[in-house]
């Protein structure tokens, strides 16, 4: 921790023997790849560092996405005291020591401190109390780092007096020309080091890495030392530098779309063994999770649907659990809901209803709103005739009364017609109790009002 009168500089050039991730860590804006929409030219973000302008931000983002590295740049640009600071390791004591140099600091010499803390989600919500007076009067510039959800992890006055910056996993593009710099960099790098990554090992390293630019340099570090100077990175060196099976899943080729359409058609198929086996697949060779539980949120609405209506409350839970808790835990998280879904009823009305709606409109049936059904909220609306003739349901018998919603002539058939799974049947004798649908019976089924 430095003291109030050391104003020597943090970010420090990494020794030779540093991991390959520290020592290829970007030394300048222009470096910082992956983040452009945050940090391209032009962005205010960039704008602020630059001019030496910052405010408080919390930074949160997946491991390896650049969190550390944005904080080392700001430090390299800022002419404000810059305090490294982390909640793992330092407690509130340590703290307010720190807000007693800045205080003291901004007083004698009218000089900013800016003090990144990082994992700032380790610190409880009485902790993160401490930060709101000092940051509320300019005592702190705050640059905290988070990889979980700060809506959750941190006090909402900390989260509204900070500027919320948001860092995505790192594309492949941005992967690829990370690795492609440390492999000739031969200050920070392995230029010297002469070894060769051939594209298959690399296209694996970069898949496996998920957005991660540390977990992919340590990797190729690893690999390098195996092969030697002037070695060949083979994917079988960089299976065993990575300790795992590199699988043959390309994400953008033809393993991906094969794969996602096993899983898919094995929830279709009520098999929770199958979809489990190629979520298991999908996972070892690194897939995004947030792709898997996309796929499974659109099942439990394509393919589930009005049959269970659970279905995509628990896909939905299950997202926002993976985003909360992270890997390797999540991936229970997602076999529960993959396991609810598969064994759920099935129905794709729903899908089919919305094509139908979707397929008249393109067809051009775009018929006038009927005068009943026109808003009479504004002034002289009701002078235009709007809403007249409209009945209004609450005034009869089961809450309902048969009156044309869409224009005559504007449907070409029926939209939603209810299968008989699940809690489907039980809409679909609503709606034929509405008549809506062809009538079995004239008695209101359970959950109508008399």
């Amino acid at each position: 921790m430095s003291t109030l009168f050391d104003d020597e500089p943090v970010a420090r050039t990494p020794a030779a023997d540093a991991p390959l991730a520290a020592r290829m860590r970007p030394a300048t804006l222009d470096e910082f790849v992956g983040q452009e929409a945050i940090l391209g030219a032009g962005k205010s973000l960039r704008r602020a560092i630059e001019q030496d302008e910052l405010t408080s931000v919390i930074l949160w983002g997946p491991p390896g996405c650049g969190k550390t590295t944005l904080a080392h740049l700001i430090a390299n640009h800022t002419k404000a005291h810059f305090e490294p600071f982390s909640a793992v390791t330092s407690g509130v004591p340590e703290l307010r020591k720190v807000i007693q140099e800045a205080r003291q600091r901004r007083k004698l010499y009218g000089k900013r401190t800016i003090l990144f803390v990082d994992e700032i989600h380790r610190f409880n919500k009485a902790q993160q109390d401490a930060f709101l007076p000092v940051v509320e009067d300019g005592t702190l510039v705050l640059v905290g780092a988070t990889t979980e959800n700060p809506y959750f992890e941190i006090n909402a006055p900390l989260i509204s007096r900070s500027r919320l910056i948001v860092l995505q996993p790192l594309t492949a593009e941005a992967l690829h020309a990370i690795l492609h710099r440390a492999l000739t960099d031969e200050v920070r790098g392995l230029g010297a080091f002469q070894v060769t990554l051939l594209p298959e090992a690399r296209d694996n390293l970069v898949l496996m890495s998920d957005g991660d630019a540390r977990t992919a340099l340590n990797a190729l570090q690893e690999a390098a030392m195996l092969v030697g100077k002037g070695g060949m990175i083979t994917p079988e060196v960089l299976e065993q530098a990575l300790q795992r099976r590199a699988l043959r899943y390309d994400k953008d080729g033809d393993q991906h779309y094969d794969i996602i359409s096993a899983f898919i058609k094995s929830l279709r198929g009520s098999d929770p063994d199958a979809a489990l086996y190629w979520m298991a697949r999908m996972i070892e060779a690194g897939e995004n999770p947030r792709f898997i539980a996309r796929r499974v949120m659109i099942h439990a609405c394509e393919d589930v649907g009005l049959a269970d209506p659970m279905a995509v409350q628990v896909a939905t839970a299950a997202a926002q659990a993976v985003e909360m808790v992270g890997f390797p835990e999540g991936r229970i998280i997602l076999a529960q809901a993959v396991i609810y879904v598969a064994c759920a009823p099935k129905s794709n009305a729903v899908v089919v209803a919305i094509d139908r709606a979707q397929a008249d409109v393109r067809k051009g049936k775009l018929a006038p709103v009927p005068l009943p059904l026109r808003d009479t909220s504004y002034p002289g609306a009701k002078k235009l005739g709007h809403g007249q003739g409209y009945l209004y349901p609450h005034d009869f018998p089961h809450h309902h009364v048969a009156q044309e919603y869409v224009p005559e002539g504007t449907k070409s058939h029926s939209y939603y017609e209810p299968s008989d799974q699940g809690y489907e049947k039980k809409i679909r004798e609503r709606m034929r109790f509405w008549g809506h649908l062809p009538k079995e019976n004239e008695n209101p089924p359970e959950g109508i009002g008399g």
